[in-house]
């Protein structure tokens, strides 16, 4: 009885200590969202400095992780960040607690003179508004993929969640200012053959840092390559038929990660993944239950090298095998 005690008192600790010092919830918040008092949240925190649970878990991370995040880096060779969610959260409360804590990594990641490509997208949007503010030498930020449509030129949702980016990593931008999906592969071809076209994609080719977030086929209105007219209803279609689960940059995959034989592949600006796989670090924020197959093909084709993912998300995909 002591012992189940214990691991109740443990557990609760390290709930307390990752809200306050992963998302930086105040005391009386973390009560709230607990269930508890405000003294009990502060003898909670201290428990967790005294166990060790802060060292382990805030400060040392490399030296122990949590066990999903354990198991995820095992089963698919990536580092995780598994962020924790309360089960009554929405999906657009959990989204926003995972991109507060990726915003932290990205910004720990970006070094001087990095090269950092950006794939636009709900994820993304919403992890702007928490990168913390960094001033590196010479940092320039790509966009990854075009984003354009027969409604919109794009320019002015790319501008916003680049300039975010930029304004906060003190970073010069380099858009691409053409349609996420062309209605020709002929006319990508042409294009890319352009002097200015061909300094962005230069500038893609030398990313050592990309971030990333996935699309959802099935399921989810946030993924706004589904929603936000960029696919007509042939499109979608064909997508059912070839078995598509998601998208990453606007370049459609399978559930085994595989993108060979789609043929809208042939139309988007993205990268292909064999480009997006040359960058050292690939930073994928991904959140929500209707993401399971979408990140389960992103790692198989091997495009992330740390994620950061809820805790819900982490687990299904555990279970998925």
């Amino acid at each position: 009885m002591a012992e189940e005690r214990k691991a109740v008192k443990l557990r609760e600790a390290l709930a307390a200590a990752q809200l306050y010092y992963r998302q930086d919830f105040t005391m009386q918040a973390i009560a709230k969202e607990l269930g508890v008092s405000r003294s009990s949240v502060s003898r909670l925190l201290s428990y967790a400095k005294e166990s060790g649970l802060v060292e382990i878990r805030i400060h040392s991370p490399q030296e122990a992780r949590s066990r999903v995040e354990q198991r995820f880096a095992e089963r698919f060779g990536v580092t995780a960040h598994v962020v924790p969610v309360a089960g009554r959260l929405s999906e657009n409360e959990q989204l926003e607690r995972t991109a507060q804590v990726a915003a932290h990594l990205i910004a720990a990641s970006v070094k001087a003179r990095s090269i950092v490509g950006v794939a636009w997208g709900s994820t993304i949007s919403a992890v702007t508004k928490y990168l913390p503010s960094t001033s590196k030498h010479g940092v320039q930020l790509v966009q990854m993929n075009g984003a354009a449509n027969v409604y919109s030129t794009g320019v002015q949702y790319t501008t916003e969640l680049l300039g975010g980016f930029a304004e906060r990593l003190s970073a010069e931008v380099f858009q691409l200012p053409v349609p996420a999906i062309f209605d020709d592969p002929a006319t990508r071809e042409a294009l890319w053959r352009e002097r200015s076209v061909a300094r962005v994609l230069d500038l893609q080719a030398a990313a050592n840092l990309c971030v990333f977030g996935l699309g959802s086929r099935i399921g989810d209105p946030r993924s706004h390559i589904y929603s936000g007219g960029y696919l007509g209803s042939d499109d979608l279609s064909e997508l059912a038929s070839q078995g598509v689960v998601g998208d990453c940059a606007s370049r459609f995959y399978r559930l085994d990660g595989s993108t060979a034989g789609i043929p809208i592949n042939d139309r988007s600006s993205g990268p292909s993944f064999e480009a997006v796989r040359r960058a050292p670090q690939r930073i994928c924020v991904v959140s929500g239950a209707m993401k399971r197959d979408s990140l389960r093909g992103a790692l198989a084709a091997g495009l992330i090298t740390d994620v950061v993912v809820d805790e819900a998300l982490a687990r299904l995909v555990l279970a998925a095998g």
